[in-house]
């Protein structure tokens, strides 16, 4: 089974490689690098966003201000930016789909991303039920650290995810 899902990986990253967008992409010395900043500045205000909203929670800054001022002052910088990131991540594995999608680096970093995704709209949907839904009890408070301290581990390991697909390189053979 693994064999065929690599197979396919390969063929589908081939058969991408192949068509005009993705050669155009290659081709145009200028779009790489281009495309790679933005994805780059892109990453430092969701880090940064998410980073505020977690540290907010885990009590280590901005103690003073309500926990969903935080998060309403920095969960649209992160969504928001997430269609910036999901466009440039786009461009980059059309233009180059053989280093990304069979990599295991990037194959970490797409599953970290989709469990901090969910974490993120969980405690989204508590704070809309109501402003101080993590800090009504105890064990919200407890529950909210925890979804904090295991968000900013994945997005912390996103990155390293991200940086290390340029340097894991795996055999298709």
């Amino acid at each position: 089974m693994m064999r065929r899902m690599t197979h396919s990986v390969q063929a589908f990253s081939e058969w991408l490689a192949a068509t005009s967008l993705s050669t155009l992409i290659q081709n145009v010395q200028w779009i790489i690098p281009t495309v790679q900043t933005i994805h780059i500045l892109a990453i430092a205000i969701v880090m940064s966003s998410a980073s505020m909203i977690d540290l907010r929670v885990l009590g280590i800054i901005s103690r003073r201000q309500p926990l969903a001022a935080v998060a309403q002052r920095f969960l649209p910088w992160i969504w928001w930016t997430l269609i910036i990131l999901l466009l440039s991540g786009s461009a980059l594995i059309i233009g180059e789909p053989e280093r990304s999608l069979g990599n295991p680096a990037f194959i970490l970093k797409m599953s970290m991303l989709f469990t901090v995704l969910l974490l993120t709209v969980a405690f989204q949907r508590g704070l809309r039920r109501d402003a101080q839904y993590w800090e009504n009890s105890p064990g919200r408070r407890i529950g909210g650290r925890l979804i904090a301290a295991v968000s900013l581990g994945l997005w912390i390991g996103i990155v390293f995810a991200g940086r290390w697909i340029a340097y894991l390189h795996v055999d298709s053979a």
